[in-house]
């Protein structure tokens, strides 16, 4: 995300992700491939968050806007990350967290969607 909205939403989801004992490894990282929003680590799982935010949920909720599309470009940022960091992680998730609304709470969906196809 771009936006000071945007930002702000990762920021917050990046505190609630802390709350549950997550341990925040990156935020806002960047790679020709595309941008992580958050890489975290749940135990020994590696997880890719991506943070969704709408100002209201008039129009739908945010974490529905996390199209195939932007599943596929969040899966091929992930192995990027993977790579340029040696990693392999005995597991890997990938999770949605979304906010409606400027005071929204998080709506946060583990394993929202996986990397079927691809290997690291």
């Amino acid at each position: 995300m771009s936006s000071e909205f945007g930002r702000q939403a990762e920021d917050k989801a990046a505190e609630y992700l802390k709350t549950l004992g997550y341990k925040i490894l990156e935020l806002r990282w960047v790679c020709p491939l595309g941008e992580l929003d958050i890489v975290a680590a749940d135990g020994e799982t590696v997880v890719f968050v991506e943070v969704r935010a709408r100002s209201s949920s008039a129009y739908g909720f945010p974490v529905e806007t996390v199209t195939r599309a932007k599943q596929a470009k969040v899966i091929k940022a992930a192995l990027s990350y993977l790579k340029a960091k040696a990693l392999k992680p005995e597991a890997l998730r990938f999770d949605v967290i979304g906010f409606a609304g400027a005071a929204g709470e998080p709506e946060h969906i583990p394993n929202a969607f996986e990397a079927h196809g691809y290997t690291y």
